[in-house]
C-alpha cells in the first residue's frame, strides 16, 4: 500500500485528487495539508511514502517545503504540482528534491501513474514538462549529440532511461506501442547505440539523468 499525503493550499484540488487517488486499491490518503508548515508536521506523524506538493502555496511554499522533507529521517518522494511548465520552475523543485513534476492540468491516470513510479523509485517527469528541461540542459551542452534527437524524440529518451516500459510510454504520450518502437529505433541509430543501458550512460555523460 502506497501512502500518500497530499498538499494544496487549494482544498478544491485536495479533495479533488484525494478522490481519484483514494480509488485506488494500492494508494491510501493518509494526510492532507495546506501549507509546508502542516505538511512537514504531519509528514513526521504519519510517514507518507509519496507527497504531492503545490508548487505556489503561502507561507512556507513548494520549494522550501520540498527542500525540509528531503532532510527527514523518513524522507517521502516528492511530486511537485504546479501550473507553471517551463523552466526554471521544474528544474528549481527537482534540485530540491523532488523525484517527480506535474501539471495541475494533467489527467487523473498521469497522477495516478507518477505516484505509482515513485513509490517504485522511479522519476516521473510529465512528457511535455521533461522535452523542455531536456532541451534546455542540451543547448547549454557544447557539441552534444542530443541536439539531433527532435522534441518527441527527446521525451521518449528521457522516459526510457528513466525506466518506463514501451507500453507506459505510448499511454503517457498517446502514441502507439509501434511509434515508441520507431522512435526508440531512431534514437539509437541517431545516438550511436543498441539497447537501452547504453542510452542511460550516454545521457548521464550529458547531464540529461541529473535533472530527474
Amino acid at each position: 500500500m502506497i501512502k500518500v499525503m497530499l498538499v494544496d493550499d487549494h482544498e478544491l484540488i485536495r479533495i479533488a485528487l484525494a478522490a481519484v487517488l483514494g480509488e485506488r486499491d494500492d494508494i491510501r490518503i493518509v494526510a492532507t495539508a495546506a501549507d509546508g508548515e502542516e505538511a512537514l508536521r504531519l509528514a513526521r506523524a504519519m510517514l507518507p511514502d509519496v507527497v504531492l506538493v503545490d508548487v505556489d502555496m503561502p507561507g512556507m511554499g513548494g520549494l522550501e517545503a520540498t527542500r525540509r522533507l528531503a532532510t527527514l529521517a523518513h524522507a517521502p518522494k516528492v511530486i511537485a504540482l504546479s501550473v507553471h511548465e517551463q523552466p526554471p520552475y521544474p528544474q528549481r523543485m527537482l534540485e530540491a528534491g523532488a523525484v517527480g513534476y506535474l501539471p495541475k492540468g494533467g489527467s487523473a491516470d498521469e497522477v495516478v501513474a507518477a505516484v505509482r513510479a515513485v513509490a517504485r523509485g522511479l522519476p516521473y517527469i510529465a512528457p511535455k514538462i521533461a522535452g523542455s528541461l531536456i532541451l534546455a540542459r542540451v543547448h547549454r551542452a557544447d557539441s552534444s549529440p542530443l541536439e539531433s534527437l527532435s522534441r518527441r524524440e527527446l521525451q521518449v529518451m528521457l522516459m526510457l532511461v528513466q525506466g518506463h516500459n514501451v507500453q507506459h510510454i505510448a499511454d503517457a504520450l498517446k502514441i502507439s506501442t509501434k511509434t515508441v518502437f520507431t522512435h526508440r529505433y531512431r534514437i539509437y541509430a541517431k545516438l550511436g547505440v543498441d539497447n537501452d543501458v547504453a542510452l542511460t550512460h550516454l545521457a548521464y555523460r550529458y547531464g540529461v539523468v541529473e535533472i530527474v
